[in-house]
């Protein structure tokens, strides 16, 4: 069991200079996003782009060249978004990453195909009936082109397993596993744009550009998913201590390695786990801490929903652990409140817990509603944190009362959700709230915590289920 000492810290708020640090990486993030896409824009116009759409053919592939540079920035993007660059992890936190990454990807992929149709009709004279011809012999004749269509089909792959219907139709590890093609993709579209783009390579300024936008994201990809997770785990060797079934379906895994103490992770964040010794080992999996980190130790507890998870439960003490991270933002670098929510239902109740253990607060000034069907989780270890730390705790157990409903039984007859809600903690707006349950039940309390006059930047969410 995880000792659960009050920290020894006194502020309960982040640092004013780590706020300031965190909103400008943020404005500069923007910044530069919008200003590649409008330099791209500005030098198609300066190559005539507006000019050529007065003619029909002329038109076609002058919006095909403006799709495929916007979508060449955003595609740069997209990488740079999940390429774990610890700057981007603490300021903007792995759950909006992850929901601009979908949305860029889409975006771009419908750029790259609008960029593939409107030039190929451009060239054949803007005639539909040559254009199967024309697409022909662009990909035989053009250099990089066949490349180009190799790593355009990758990123189709990618994005049609990435739509929510498909997605519910494949493992976890299945999915994990085809959506590492969209750095293949992204890999075979380089030739194509810099052996043949004009707007590529037609200046000293725009070569320079691009060669040094694409080398940026590899060398970003390089070192922080590849060369940091390498050094940390030469550094720290994580062996599994020992597995502890928590209910039906649900484990910890206790964790012990070399010099945990510089090992820079935050009760609430998560990491990205491959167990040696097992099926399926390559393919890594996010699971949350459950505990906060002492120096000595580490915890993570796990619903079983795929392969990878429900081999958890036969690993033998000693096995080697290889691990990515820490990431996530759901943790006390987010805060800037005194007071402070924590919601949790399931097995969105690991990081929920480990913020109750590593959060500082004065008696009273937490409170933590726990959500769960039939046996809530640590239900000891949250008795135990109430009572030596003040914590305050709702549970509210039972079915929920209906599909829009994210409450049990406790709440009776007419009274809504947010009623309810207001009832308990009256002062939720005045507070920092903490948020992690599946998703769709996390979207219902999202939104009540927003009507109850939650602010966006005081509500920190962190949804499961890919």
């Amino acid at each position: 069991m995880t000792a659960m000492a009050a920290p020894t810290a006194t502020r309960a708020a982040r640092p004013p200079s780590q706020a300031l640090v965190d909103a400008a990486v943020r404005t500069g993030a923007g910044l530069l996003l919008w200003g590649g896409l409008l330099l791209v824009a500005y030098w198609w116009v300066v190559d005539g782009g507006v000019q050529d759409l007065e003619g029909w053919a002329t038109g076609l592939t002058s919006a095909g060249r403006l799709c495929g540079l916007t979508a060449s920035v955003l595609l740069l993007t997209q990488v740079a978004l999940m390429a774990r660059v610890p700057a981007l992890e603490r300021a903007i936190g792995q759950d909006r990453l992850a929901r601009s990454h979908r949305l860029v990807g889409f975006t771009s992929f419908n750029l790259m195909l609008a960029h593939v149709g409107l030039i190929t009709w451009g060239y054949a004279a803007g005639e539909l009936g040559r254009v199967p011809g024309t697409f022909w012999d662009l990909t035989v004749d053009d250099p990089g082109m066949l490349l180009a269509l190799a790593g355009t089909l990758c990123l189709v792959l990618v994005v049609v397993t990435s739509i929510r219907a498909a997605r519910g139709r494949l493992r976890y590890e299945s999915w994990h596993l085809l959506h590492l093609y969209a750095y293949l993709g992204v890999g075979l579209a380089l030739p194509h744009q810099l052996w043949t783009g004009a707007q590529f390579t037609s200046s000293p300024v725009r070569t320079v550009f691009w060669w040094t936008a694409w080398a940026a994201v590899a060398a970003a990809v390089l070192a922080w998913r590849v060369a940091l997770p390498v050094g940390r785990n030469l550094r720290h060797t994580l062996r599994v201590a020992d597995v502890v079934a928590e209910a039906p379906g649900v484990v910890s895994v206790h964790l012990i390695g070399r010099r945990l103490d510089r090992l820079p992770g935050e009760a609430g964040q998560f990491f990205l786990w491959r167990f040696l010794g097992r099926p399926g080992w390559t393919r890594a999996n996010p699971y949350s801490l459950s505990a906060a980190p002492d120096g000595r130790s580490l915890r993570i507890t796990v619903q079983v929903v795929g392969d990878g998870s429900a081999s958890l439960a036969a690993l033998q003490p000693g096995a080697r652990v290889l691990f990515e991270g820490p990431y996530g933002r759901l943790s006390a670098r987010a805060r800037t409140q005194s007071k402070v929510a924590l919601i949790g239902a399931g097995v969105g109740m690991a990081p929920i817990r480990a913020l109750a253990e590593g959060l500082v607060y004065r008696p009273g000034d937490a409170v933590l509603l726990h959500r769960y069907r039939d046996e809530p989780l640590f239900a000891g270890e949250i008795t135990r944190l109430s009572r030596e730390r003040g914590l305050r705790v709702l549970a509210l157990p039972g079915p929920r009362r209906g599909p829009g409903s994210w409450t049990g039984g406790q709440v009776a007859g007419p009274v809504s959700d947010l009623d309810a809600l207001r009832s308990w903690i009256p002062d939720i707006a005045e507070r920092d709230v903490y948020l992690c349950g599946p998703s769709a039940w996390a979207d219902l309390v999202r939104a009540d915590l927003q009507l109850a006059g939650v602010p966006p930047e005081r509500l920190h969410l962190e949804t499961f289920g890919w």
